[in-house]
């Protein structure tokens, strides 16, 4: 675990990962498709999110829906694999699964594999496909065996700090492993992430853009049931800033209680 924790930021728009930069975050991930849990984003995205906000980790995930990829989906990912990285990504962050929810050792080395050819220096995070692993203690453990130094995961729960206990199993499973706690984050949630072993925390800090659209509305997919919901997501900056507060009050009191006399 990191000595010291680190705020990420879940955003999808260069705007959203300046806006993170200004409020506190240490890094972001970038992604399109929120509401679908996160999807690739443009590789024009990802350049501007480069140049204008902090450091940028990059959700490779070709498609919603579950994480058993078929070999072309595995090749289309390490081809974005590379693309995020030569656009000036640090990391990237991917996941696959067996249909029995172990860990896709093969998937995930030619991922990995994409990314330390392209960038040596990259970090490559596992993401919530590990939440619906048959066993996500036991996948923490193996992933430094695949070159995978950090998770993100909700401990297997709804949100993280309901999946407290897992967290706290999978950081002593594979103490060389950043566990990063996300899914559902609030930042009255983190001090409790901290204490349960958590090394960073991720949150997306979002709400919904206000329409800006006048004229009428018809809906366009499966998610648009109303004029009202058929909005794309902003980050919202007084959550980053709450959050940083958060984060630096918790991790001041971890060093004061590590330092304090016996």
């Amino acid at each position: 675990m990191s000595a010291c924790p680190s705020l990420e930021i879940a955003v999808t728009s260069p705007a959203a990962a300046r806006t993170a930069r200004e409020n506190g975050a240490d890094r972001v991930e970038l992604c399109t498709g929120l509401e679908l849990g996160g999807l690739t984003p443009s590789t024009a995205t990802v350049e501007a999110a480069v140049e204008s906000g902090p450091p940028v980790h990059v959700l490779v995930r070709c498609r919603p829906g579950d994480f058993v990829y078929d070999g072309e989906e595995v090749a289309l990912m390490t081809a974005e694999v590379r693309a995020a990285l030569r656009a000036g990504a640090r990391g990237v962050v991917v996941g696959a699964l067996t249909p029995d929810g172990a860990l896709d050792t093969k998937a995930l080395a030619a991922l990995v594999a994409a990314a330390r050819d392209t960038d040596p220096a990259a970090q490559v995070t596992l993401h919530r496909a590990v939440d619906q692993a048959s066993d996500p203690v036991a996948a923490v453990a193996g992933l430094p065996g695949l070159g995978i130094t950090r998770v993100l995961t909700s401990g297997g729960a709804p949100t993280a700090i309901e999946g407290a206990a897992v967290l706290t199993a999978m950081a002593t499973a594979a103490p060389g492993v950043d566990v990063a706690a996300g899914g559902g984050v609030r930042p009255g949630d983190i001090a409790g992430l901290l204490a349960a072993g958590a090394g960073s925390v991720h949150l997306s800090a979002k709400s919904r853009a206000t329409p800006r659209r006048a004229a009428g509305w018809v809906p366009l997919g499966a998610g648009g049931t109303s004029a009202e919901d058929d909005a794309h997501f902003v980050t919202d900056g007084t959550v980053v800033a709450a959050a940083r507060r958060a984060l630096d009050t918790a991790a001041g009191r971890r060093e004061g209680a590590r330092s304090a006399p016996r």
